[in-house]
């Protein structure tokens, strides 16, 4: 079962969980998070709709996003409420869910091959992984990318590092953007030729600073020269795409050469 490291959840908070008991006036409901513990979404809080009976929306079993609108550590009692969860929190928090899923499993068979526990496994593993990368699943991921050194320098134990880098190779399917596009450059001096190579060569010496994009260029067919960048995420795409482009056309601009841009919409 996913955890949290807290015992109670916080005024605010996302959390899931899941419907047990339905009365008239209100739900309980247990935090998944929070090892079942019961919480209460009262009548007025289940929708923003009208609605006749509190059944039409919720049933015994479901699991929904809910918010936290009322914390007791002393009495140790909960509020929650449906209506006040958007459509962006619940996808946010869904998403979340579905990575610290993938994450336990992770550490559940890491725990497994090392014939430990999996309070083991949070204890030396993804609990250092949440301090450092802020999400357990995020720590995984770069261990995915770059092996045991993104688990040690996590302060992750030594014997859990190398199962762990091995387990998230195996099975994390990492995040890819791909952005294409087109150069069209033309010049008419007699070196025309190597100024135009001179140019996408420079665009390349920018792609060798980003060690975590792909770059390839090649020619369609002069004066059409594509470039296709595959980058973790399409913020840095994008990023290094517009410095690329930059540095061509500037070379290219400076050697005497016409030259044009266009991006190619991918499927």
């Amino acid at each position: 079962m996913v955890r949290k490291r807290r015992k109670f959840p916080e005024y605010g908070e996302l959390v899931i969980g899941t419907v047990t008991k339905i009365f008239d006036h209100g739900a309980f409901v247990t935090l998944d998070e929070y090892n079942n513990m019961e919480a209460y979404c009262p009548l007025s809080e289940v929708s923003r709709s009208w609605f006749k009976s509190i059944r039409e929306v919720l049933k015994e079993g479901q699991k929904w996003v809910f918010k936290v609108i009322r914390v007791d550590r002393r009495k140790g009692h909960v509020d929650i409420s449906l209506r006040r969860v958007s459509d962006s929190e619940r996808k946010a928090k869904l998403s979340e869910w579905r990575r610290a899923q993938r994450a336990e499993k992770l550490l559940e068979l890491a725990a497994n091959k090392l014939g430990r526990t999996l309070d083991e496994a949070y204890e030396k593993a993804g609990w250092r992984l949440e301090d450092y990368y802020g999400e357990i699943y995020t720590g995984l991921e770069e261990a995915a990318r770059y092996g045991e050194k993104a688990l040690l320098v996590a302060n992750v134990d030594r014997e859990w590092c190398k199962i762990l880098a091995r387990l998230a190779k195996a099975y994390i399917e990492l995040p890819e953007a791909k952005v294409s596009g087109v150069f069209t450059i033309r010049c008419l001096e007699r070196d025309g030729i190597l100024r135009i190579k001179r140019a996408l060569e420079e665009g390349l010496k920018v792609a060798s600073k980003y060690k975590d994009i792909k770059v390839r260029i090649y020619t369609e067919g002069a004066p059409r020269y594509k470039i296709d960048l595959v980058a973790p995420d399409f913020k840095l795409a994008e990023r290094s795409l517009k410095e690329i482009i930059d540095v061509v056309t500037s070379v290219a601009k400076r050697n005497k050469c016409l030259v044009s841009f266009k991006r190619i919409k991918l499927k």
